[in-house]
């Protein structure tokens, strides 16, 4: 699978932007069935996101699926309505440890066998989006196979804090710091909350340049012109490149020589920093570099 840099939210009662989704540029989308959908559309949206899962073509475009939360009544009727149409993964809100993803784990377990489709087939992005759930999240996140990635819910987590998510956002910092170490230790992705402010390009820009540094893999969007901006911050600078294609290049060699140790520009590389390489040659082919010469 791609690098999923982009993650961009789509109401699930709005048909005119589900039928534009492949031509956005995200890496992925959010078919939103909770906070973008209104108490009265909640049945109406559900019907809508089945109906475009099951007969509308996404091109190449990962499709998640952001379902109500298992402490409303929706919860129950949105997975029996959208398992059975095998998205890539949903996204269940405030997961407060691994008794919320275990749960839900066996009811969709129960609705792919109920379906025929092979059980693991849909994933699950936990939102951590609460104290109790940050505290959590290396339990959250290793719940089950099943698990994908950790997700930052950033403005439901500051209000649960009693603080307010800034531009500046030092009030999220910890938070980002813990659910990236969670989600890496627990070896699943991770991907940072909305950015709010539309018309805020730089401070978009700012920010996610801040969540690659932290260690995530990509960020959420609210609005297609985000997506251009985000993609801007995960590009691999040249240096950072040739660096990467030098240290794959050791690494295969090292492997059809039978050798075990790989060293690259006098130092030595182990596994951690071949996986970074690979990640980043992995990014770098999203941008068109050339690997000839490196």
């Amino acid at each position: 699978m791609k690098p999923c840099r982009s993650m961009l939210y789509i109401p699930g009662d709005s048909p005119g932007m589900i039928q534009h989704a492949p031509v956005f540029g995200a890496d992925s989308i959010l078919l939103d069935l909770e906070d973008a959908v209104a108490l009265t559309e909640k049945d109406a949206a559900r019907k809508m996101v089945a109906c475009y899962l099951k007969y509308y073509d996404f091109k190449n475009l990962i499709v998640t699926v952001r379902v109500n939360g298992a402490d409303t009544e929706f919860f129950d009727d949105d997975l029996k309505e959208i398992i059975p149409c095998a998205p890539a993964a949903i996204r269940i809100p405030k997961c407060n440890g691994p008794q919320d993803v275990l749960a839900a784990d066996r009811k969709i377990e129960a609705l792919e066998k109920e379906n025929s489709i092979p059980v693991g087939t849909v994933r699950i992005h936990a939102m951590i989006e609460t104290a109790v759930g940050l505290e959590n999240a290396y339990l959250i996140a290793s719940a089950c196979p099943r698990v994908q990635a950790l997700t930052l819910g950033g403005q439901d987590l500051t209000a649960d804090m009693g603080v307010q998510k800034t531009k500046e956002g030092w009030e999220l910092f910890y938070a980002r710091s813990r659910v990236v170490v969670a989600a890496r230790a627990a070896g699943v992705d991770v991907y940072d909350t909305v950015w709010a402010d539309i018309s805020d390009k730089e401070g978009l820009l700012k920010e996610s340049k801040l969540i690659v540094n932290l260690g995530f893999t990509g960020k959420a969007a609210i609005h297609p012109d985000q997506i251009e901006t985000i993609h801007q911050a995960f590009m691999p600078n040249e240096k950072e490149f040739r660096k990467a294609a030098r240290v794959m290049e050791a690494a295969e060699n090292a492997k059809k020589e039978g050798k075990g140790v790989i060293s690259v520009d006098g130092k030595m590389v182990d596994a951690p920093v071949v996986a970074r390489a690979r990640h980043l040659l992995e990014l770098a082919d999203l941008y068109g570099f050339e690997r000839s010469g490196s």
